[in-house]
């Protein structure tokens, strides 16, 4: 099973978190750069002392033990959220009443 999951992440190209069981760590925002095998090749960034510094890792599929991708995100810095004009009034986003202001 983790062997298709890990193929299909591969052909959409979408960043991943991986775990590697074997060093206890964690690989944040990578991305499957080939998969050949049960070797996979992982392409990530670091960011240490304001220098970033780019990493392409090979590891054996067994040593993988979770993956994760991410669904979505939003900006802290903005606080208002963008609303489609065909969104339905029943799904819009209202902003949060004062204690006074509530009917």
């Amino acid at each position: 099973m983790l062997h298709r999951k890990i193929y299909q992440l591969y052909q959409d190209g979408r960043e991943v978190c991986i775990f590697l069981r074997d060093q206890q760590r964690w690989i944040d925002n990578g991305q499957i750069v080939d998969f050949e095998g049960d070797l996979v090749t992982i392409r990530y960034e670091t960011e240490e002392d304001d220098e970033i510094s780019s990493w392409e890792e090979m590891v054996r599929l067994d040593s993988i033990g979770s993956v994760m991708r991410k669904l979505a995100s939003v900006s802290k810095n903005n606080s208002e959220l963008p609303i489609a004009d065909e969104c339905p009034e029943a799904e819009q986003i209202h902003p949060k009443y004062t204690e006074g202001e509530r009917d």
